[in-house]
């Protein structure tokens, strides 16, 4: 079982931006890799502050921790036990550092030892339309995306303007005494490469645009606008950098008959005057196929069958929601001569006199059942 992220970093669950920020710096520098040489506990742990920081330092993507917990990010967040490395947390994160290890990193990941940094390539954003069925269950998407891949046969050389270090250097004398500063160098960006060979079809930066199949697991019970990442299938970066991600939006399709609230559905059921007083059986639609209920003898209208588990399951893995079945007494607007003399006779049969038990709940209790 994952860990807790705010336990991660050791704040509470209202910790402010700036709390999440500070804790994070300080378990990165405790258990940063040049302070750690050789020790995987300490490169293990750097990772999972990494990881907690990622969602936590992101509005939205913590609005989703809280709501659904590791389940929100599940197969799609990027990280999966571990799947961050060096490159992704100096790239996105080499700013937290500051100066604690004098602008180098020992040439992992965004930053090398001359401040060089790896180019992370931009993100793309595709929509993935999902019937009820596939929400339910969660399911396996292959989608075709066009994206920017480097050329085969490209070759870099060491930027000249930086000599590979990425920066440019001035020193500058003031009152104060010799400053020195540091720019990004702007023949290269930072990377401290230019391209030496480019081959054709590729652009200015060496990338060529290529149609891959990308698969993408999307986990049961995602809702409506929820949006899901796989890391590494965005653009690729020139110079061997970082690749982007791919954000996937999630569109849900309407269902025919069947309507969702949460992780519970509810279904619409209609029977007749005859069926109601006589009871019967009806099939009617769940996920994965119909399923048959039994309507006992004077049902009224307005009953709610719950039908348990046959809803969505829960996006953070505590089971299934329930099918509310919802009953409906259709009564008839035409009737014939014979009917309609039927009807006028019972009209003043007490059995037809509405007799309400206290086990028939009112409109508002019966609402109120479905939210408990």
């Amino acid at each position: 079982m994952k860990e807790d992220f705010y336990e991660i970093l050791g704040v509470s669950k209202g910790a402010s931006a700036a709390e999440i920020k500070k804790a994070y710096r300080k378990k990165a520098i405790e258990f940063h890799p040049d302070k750690n040489p050789g020790d995987t506990k300490a490169e293990e742990m750097f990772k999972k502050a990494a990881e907690a920081y990622e969602v936590l330092s992101d509005p939205d993507k913590r609005a989703r921790y809280d709501q659904f917990g590791h389940a929100a990010f599940d197969g799609s967040s990027g990280f999966g036990g571990g799947g961050m490395n060096m490159d992704d947390i100096f790239s996105q994160f080499g700013d937290i550092f500051g100066g604690a290890f004098g602008g180098g990193f020992s040439g992992f990941g965004g930053f090398g030892g001359g401040g060089q940094r790896r180019m992370k390539g931009s993100n793309l954003r595709i929509r993935v339309k999902l019937t009820l069925e596939e929400v339910a269950n969660g399911v396996e998407k292959k989608v075709k995306v066009r994206r920017k891949l480097q050329a085969d046969g490209v070759t870099y050389k060491t930027c000249s303007t930086c000599n590979g270090s990425g920066q440019i250097t001035k020193i500058t004398n003031t009152i104060l005494g010799r400053m020195q500063t540091a720019t990004t160098c702007h023949t290269c960006g930072g990377s401290g490469q230019t391209i030496d060979h480019r081959p054709s079809g590729a652009d200015a930066q060496g990338l060529k645009v290529e149609e891959e199949t990308v698969s993408i697991k999307i986990p049961p019970g995602v809702e409506d606008g929820m949006q899901l990442k796989v890391s590494g299938k965005g653009n690729d970066a020139p110079g061997n950098g970082i690749a982007g991600d791919l954000l996937v939006a999630i569109e849900t399709l309407e269902h025919e008959t069947l309507k969702r609230e949460g992780d519970n559905l509810h279904y619409d059921l209609y029977v007749s005057i005859s069926e109601a007083v006589l009871g019967s059986s009806k099939e009617i639609d769940a996920i994965g196929g119909k399923v048959r209920i039994k309507l006992e003898p004077g049902i009224q209208s307005g009953k709610i069958l719950r039908l348990r588990g046959k809803g969505v399951n829960s996006i953070n893995g505590y089971g299934s929601g329930d099918l509310l079945v919802h009953v409906n007494v259709w009564t008839p607007k035409e009737l014939n001569k014979e009917q309609r003399e039927f009807f006028e006779r019972m009209q003043s049969d007490e059995n037809f006199v509405p007799k309400p038990e206290k086990s028939d709940k009112s409109f508002f209790e019966k609402v109120k059942d479905m939210f408990s």
